[in-house]
């Protein structure tokens, strides 16, 4: 791949702004004189929702607008795109069962997100927001802004990384530098000052958890260790309120809301608008009024605290863990900073102050820290801020598939970027001529347990005894996490180079095509993703009648009602195997309709057992 060579004097002469792309919002800020400052949204408030709505008249619409669109029609919205970046359907199964929106049929190698008539990827998402947040930017400073810092969380992975360079470039902005946003929080609270200390920074955002060990001397930062959950946020906060909510509601009203997309929404704000509450309360009231009828329940901090207790208590695993990485004790630790929204809430607070011994750095809105960070950042690289130096690390081991399917780790994690490492290898048979070069990334010691990354074949080697010939392997991470892997036979010169693009990234001929033109589905492979899906949800509704027949709410009813469910099934399975997408569901529909009575029965008896001894 060629290397672009960066004009260092242009680049100081260029606008560059900090992005924080955000699970709940995202921010853009810029620094022409400290202190950083972040741009206002043409609402004239500084967040913008990271969320995206495509209308009904092939309009995308992003932030506040997007957000009122997902009480009206949310199966056109897409929500916590982040938690999707640079992940495959395997990984975010629990997600998918929440979000309104549908995966398209054929989602394997990239998820695409089914938004009406249109489908799209993640990193076409967040660049609609990237691209809001550019012309925000671009809007307030009165000039073009083509370059960016964007930051991401200390733990996302090779593939995460990518995913939100590709948002970048889709965006039309060039990505400068990823940015870690633990380390940006450590810039935006200014602790160059101190000569000499070790700092914490606990980040506990809408979709992602990050924890990061950092030393500072003599105005110099590094990352010590960091550690995570991509999978633990205030979105999992506000999933638990809202799954409560709907078994309250279901008892009190007998009425199952949770297929209703727009009345799970108005819920989810109702719940958010609570929990915000209880962060300066002792007690709120979860408001929720809907076709005539309202919820309402008293929700005290004490409940709310006891009930969020496991969720603060799985942030502090990962935080032990990069404490012993970074070889200090909790006493040791001279700063701790906190950001994200979450960290609002005064359970977590104390939390982190009981561990770490310390009273945490508040002064600065938890939101808006990362992006401050984001723009000190690019201040640096546009060469209007000097005499400081960022180091960052690699958050997860990388290496090679060898002999037996075991890992060659070559740069181990939390590993100072940029960073290079070369290892000699050989072959296993006498004469080979052809080297598979697996590029993995992980802690485990067996490729089957870490991720897949990149596989490549050094070809042209000299065909030798096994053990003779010598291939050299080099890794070379760039300051974005980006990693570059070369294998060269010694003996011939043959030589093979990859820069690693993840099982879930996209190549640069998508990349492009997204930029250049409109991904409008072709009429007939539309009408074949209908059938697919279709055919998809008739699997799971055979195989969730068969389950229930074995229940004994079935043996209740009578033979009659037994015969019609029979007949309804065996009408699914023959309309399943034609191509009538529209006959699908109409007999899914009618199978629906004749197992109302076996599910409401099934489902009362789960409530029952679920809220037996809980109030709310």
């Amino acid at each position: 791949m060629s290397v672009v060579q960066i004009d260092f004097g242009k680049r100081k002469r260029a606008r560059v702004v900090g992005i924080d792309l955000g699970t709940t919002n995202s921010l853009v800020a810029y620094m022409e004189t400290p202190p950083p400052k972040v741009i206002p949204t043409p609402e004239e408030g500084k967040l913008v929702p990271s969320i995206v709505s495509y209308t009904r008249e092939g309009k995308i619409v992003v932030g506040e607008e997007a957000r009122r669109r997902l009480i009206t029609e949310p199966e056109r919205t897409v929500y916590s795109v982040k938690r999707l970046m640079g992940r495959g359907i395997a990984d975010v199964q629990d997600e998918l069962k929440l979000f309104p929106f549908q995966i398209a049929e054929g989602s394997e190698s990239v998820i695409r997100l089914k938004l009406g008539e249109r489908t799209f990827t993640p990193p076409e998402i967040s660049a609609f927001i990237l691209r809001q947040l550019k012309q925000n930017a671009e809007a307030h400073l009165g000039e073009p802004v083509e370059q960016a810092v964007i930051t991401v969380p200390a733990y996302f992975n090779d593939a995460q990384r990518q995913a939100t360079k590709d948002a970048g470039r889709i965006a039309g902005l060039d990505v400068l530098r990823l940015v870690n946003e633990p380390t940006a929080a450590a810039l935006a609270y200014g602790l160059d000052k101190r000569h000499d200390g070790v700092v914490a920074v606990y980040d506990l955002g809408g979709g992602t958890f990050d924890i990061s060990i950092l030393r500072l001397h003599e105005g110099i930062f590094e990352v010590m260790a960091t550690n995570g959950d991509t999978h633990l946020g205030g979105d999992d906060i506000d999933n638990l309120l809202l799954r409560i909510a709907l078994e309250d509601i279901e008892s009190e009203w007998g009425r199952d809301l949770s297929g209703d997309n727009s009345a799970v929404q108005q819920l989810r704000r109702a719940v958010v608008k609570a929990k915000e509450e209880l962060s300066y309360a002792l007690k709120t009231v979860i408001d929720f009024e809907y076709e005539g009828r309202r919820y309402q329940r008293e929700l005290t901090r004490e409940l709310f605290e006891k009930l969020i207790t496991p969720f603060v208590d799985r942030t502090l695993g990962p935080c032990r863990d990069c404490l012993a990485d970074a070889g200090v004790r909790p006493e040791e630790i001279d700063e701790v900073v906190l950001v994200g929204g979450s960290t609002r809430i005064p359970l977590v607070r104390q939390a982190v102050e009981n561990l770490f011994r310390t009273r945490p750095h508040t002064e600065l809105n938890p939101e808006e820290v990362v992006a401050l960070g984001a723009a000190v950042q690019a201040a640096i690289l546009a060469g209007s801020v000097e005499d400081k130096l960022l180091l960052d690390v690699t958050p997860l081991s990388l290496g090679i598939e060898t002999m037996g399917g075991v890992v060659s780790k070559l740069i181990p994690r939390n590993s100072t970027i940029p960073a290079s490492a070369t290892e000699h290898f050989t072959t296993a048979v006498d004469g080979q001529t052809n080297v598979l070069i697996h590029v993995v990334q992980g802690e485990r010691e067996l490729a089957k347990d870490c991720r897949s990354l990149a596989r490549f074949e050094l070809k042209g080697i000299e065909p030798m005894p096994a053990g003779m010939p010598r291939i050299e392997v080099r890794f070379l991470i760039d300051a974005n996490g980006i990693l570059n892997v070369t294998a060269k036979d010694l003996r011939t010169g043959k030589e093979q180079q990859v820069e690693v693009k993840p099982s879930y990234g996209l190549t640069d001929d998508q990349v492009e095509k997204m930029i250049e033109e409109s991904i409008e589905m072709a009429e007939e492979d539309f009408r074949q993703r209908q059938v697919r899906e279709a055919r998809v949800e008739a699997d799971t509704i055979l195989h969730a009648v068969e389950k229930a027949k074995q229940d004994e709410a079935y043996e209740a009813l009578s033979e009659e009602e037994k015969q019609r469910i029979e007949e309804a099934i065996n009408q699914l399975v023959v309309a399943y195997h034609g191509d009538d997408h529209v006959l699908i569901r109409t007999k899914i529909e009618e199978l629906n309709n004749v197992t109302m009575k076996l599910a409401e029965a099934m489902m009362n008896a789960a409530v029952s057992k679920a809220l037996k001894g809980t109030k709310l």
